[in-house]
């Protein structure tokens, strides 16, 4: 107590007490008793009730004959020959001012601890303060004395002189709130909300990163991170087991949505969620989700998905401290199950058991943490190792004149069609859709003097992230995270594109509707000119993320680029989106004449699907999916057979496999790639790759990875090594 502020009101204070007047013998009767100022005191001395508020109250002072505290009339303390007299063993009223030796000092910290423990303000404990308060009024529970009783409650008001709480009817009722007058119930939510609290730690600790693993074997486990946990909470005092609980629920939580985020990649991306890389990938999921769901859509998905990470962190983090709490109350029984759990776990360790084939005895959130931690070290070591690969190129200084010496005077084209992935041709509910439209595409090149060879590249990436497929395929790098792109795409190292150009005979163009905003990577790819979502004149409808259809972006290319007037031949890199998820609304085929400036897909836009109608259910999204590659497929074909030369040269492939939604679970991460040529020495150059005949390459074409390709391909077609 502060001694600048008295907690009893003192007769004559404008006039300082004779040093030689002893104290004041107080009123024999409680009820004499000076009225306390009002909240004065402080709140755990009235919380804590029964013999402890009669030793820090005014009633404690008058029952041992204890003087009043005194003060100066300028507030400040007397000195000690101004203080009164006190009796033999009488100590000052603030325990603090005692050095924390006198026993109200010690009475008034045993009474706060036990109310920490017992929960009585949360109603914690389910044998706490309920069983209290459902007593007669003036009863003492066993081994409290009957001032206790009549004081117990923290803020009840009794025994400490204030008038009772509004919701009880004076003289006192049954019990404090609602929880002296519905025991039962208060013993029941209490015992529900531990439940609850044990089986939000239980599902942390045991929580799969992967969708296709949650199975309650998965749940029926025993974590050793929780039974080293208690052992820890058992023996700690309150105040380090109290910081303990804080630290390992926030750490529990975040590694719950860690989880999440782990299983939302795997399911799009293939891959787990990198903490040092993937960052930047969410205002990528955010343009994606407005372009999807709308503007009203994307905000309340990011919104919902904050509150979500913030009622884990909390939820968890209470549900430590609640296990802590009750763990510190229940030592013995805490302790023999502890030991019993270890032993068990050991056991269970030792021998190997399993259930449908998942270890009982589980230490799944260390190997996680150890999983993640080797994850970040690895993308470090990698950032240096890269930087170091990427400086490296076997064309780096091969000459103009020994460079594409077979393809001089070729008009290049290098088409990517969006997740065109290796499930569309093979799988049983996709590829008959899209297997016809191979045939029938085939069909017409044959018809217009064009043949062509497919085999099977392995992407750098699943999913999405078509940028780094893009960057791996022109590079000739292995480009799997962003770091890696960040890095190549900020140096010289050669691309095909590049290599084209580097031969002083061709004009780099680039198409890309995809790209709305500034694109600083044009001069890594060496690209002279680029037309990008805003230079293609379209004014017709986006489909969901695509911008426009694919038949218009190649009708703008054919009208803006290939049917001018050119003094060299063109190396054009083109990106489809149409076949970009969801899938929904798609674009269809109209009559060339009618294309115009895109307004034309007005009435194709508002008679698709939405996106909303196809985007949670597999086997829809498959179906969805197949129509869309077809429709890509066929627009290529269709502008190839119709505007090719004899001097035109296509390469065409996927740059990943479609989400695990529709590609499955584990697929591969193979994709299509063919090379179309009307001179058919062409294809005679790479003769022996084993590539097979058409549009639809075989179950066992040859499979290389993306990366591998660049370097293939310039070699096949006259290029010289110069490292």
């Amino acid at each position: 107590m502060s001694s600048t502020t008295n907690s009893r009101q003192l007769p004559n204070t404008d006039e300082a007490p004779s040093r030689e007047e002893p104290a004041s013998e107080p009123p024999a009767d409680p009820s004499q008793s000076p009225e306390p100022e009002p909240d004065t005191a402080p709140e755990t001395e009235r919380a804590a009730g029964g013999d402890e508020d009669a030793a820090a109250s005014g009633e404690g002072e008058a029952a041992a004959g204890t003087a009043p505290e005194v003060t100066t009339t300028d507030g400040a303390a007397p000195s000690p020959s101004e203080a009164p007299e006190q009796a033999p063993g009488d100590g000052p009223e603030d325990p603090a001012e005692a050095g924390g030796d006198a026993p109200a000092a010690k009475a008034a910290e045993v009474v706060e601890a036990e109310e920490a423990e017992a929960g009585t303000a949360d109603g914690g404990s389910p044998d706490g303060a309920s069983d209290a308060a459902a007593l007669p009024a003036g009863e003492a529970p066993a081994g409290k004395a009957p001032e206790a009783a009549a004081g117990d409650g923290a803020g009840d008001g009794a025994g400490d002189g204030s008038e009772p709480p509004k919701d009880e009817p004076p003289g006192g009722g049954p019990g404090r709130g609602w929880r002296g007058r519905y025991p039962f119930v208060a013993r029941a939510l209490a015992w529900s909300t531990t439940l609850v609290a044990a089986a939000l730690v239980l599902f942390a600790l045991l929580m799969p990163s992967q969708a296709d693993k949650f199975q309650p074997a998965e749940f029926l486990r025993l974590p050793v991170e929780a039974i080293f946990g208690a052992a820890l909470l058992i023996v700690l005092p309150r105040r380090p087991r109290i910081a303990l609980s804080v630290a390992a629920g926030l750490v529990l939580g975040a590694l719950t949505v860690l989880n999440i985020l782990d299983i939302g990649f795997n399911e799009y991306l293939g891959r787990g969620f990198n903490v040092v890389l993937d960052w930047s990938l969410f205002s990528d999921a955010q343009a994606y989700l407005q372009d999807t769901f709308g503007h009203g859509g994307a905000l309340g998905i990011a919104a919902l998905a904050v509150a979500l990470v913030i009622a884990v962190l909390t939820l968890m983090t209470l549900s430590v401290v609640r296990l802590g709490n009750l763990v510190a109350r229940n030592t013995a029984t805490a302790t023999r199950a502890t030991l019993a759990l270890a032993m068990a776990w050991v056991t269970c360790a030792t021998l190997g058991l399993q259930y449908t084939g998942v270890p009982i005895a589980s230490e799944h959130v260390a190997l996680v943490v150890q999983e993640r931690a080797a994850r970040v070290r690895q993308t470090l070591r990698d950032e240096a190792a890269f930087a170091r690969i990427s400086k490296k190129d076997d064309f780096a200084n091969t000459p103009p004149d020994q460079m594409l010496t077979d393809l001089r005077g070729k008009d290049m084209i290098i088409t990517f069609i969006e997740s065109y992935g290796r499930s569309a041709i093979e799988d049983p509910l996709m590829a008959p859709r899209v297997d016809a439209t191979l045939t029938a595409e085939n069909k017409k090149l044959k018809q217009a003097g064009f043949a062509a060879k497919s085999g099977w590249l392995t992407s750098a990436t699943y999913g999405g992230s078509s940028w780094l497929g893009h960057s791996t395929f022109l590079s000739g790098l292995w480009i799997n995270n962003q770091q890696r792109y960040r890095t190549v795409t900020a140096g010289d190292h050669l691309t095909l594109v590049s290599a084209f150009k580097k031969t002083g005979d061709y004009d780099t163009v680039g198409v890309m509707p995809g790209i709305q905003k500034g694109w600083p990577e044009q001069k890594f790819y060496g690209i002279d000119k680029l037309y990008d979502a805003f230079h293609l004149g379209y004014k017709g409808p986006k489909f969901s993320w695509s911008t426009m259809p694919d038949q218009y972006a190649l009708a703008a290319y054919e009208r803006l680029v290939h049917s001018k007037k050119h003094d060299k031949p063109l190396m054009s890199t083109i990106i489809l989106t149409s076949s970009h998820q969801p899938w929904a609304p798609i674009p269809k085929t109209v009559p060339e004449d009618q294309v115009g400036d895109g307004s034309v897909y007005d009435a194709v836009e508002k008679a698709g699907k939405r996106p909303a109608d196809i985007i949670t259910s597999s086997p829809k999204s498959k179906v969805e999916y197949g129509k869309a590659i077809s429709y890509s497929v066929t627009s290529l074909i269709d502008y190839l057979v119709k505007y090719g030369k004899k001097n035109t040269v296509l390469i065409y492939l996927g740059d990943h496999q479609p989400i695990a939604r529709v590609s499955g679970d584990h697929a591969s991460r193979d994709v299509p790639v063919s090379i179309v040529a009307k001179d058919p020495k062409v294809l005679d150059r790479i003769a022996d790759w084993g590539w097979t005949d058409g549009l639809r390459p075989e179950h066992d074409a040859p499979v290389w990875k993306m990366s591998s390709f660049r370097n293939r391909f310039l070699t096949a077609y006259g290029s010289t090594p110069h490292p």
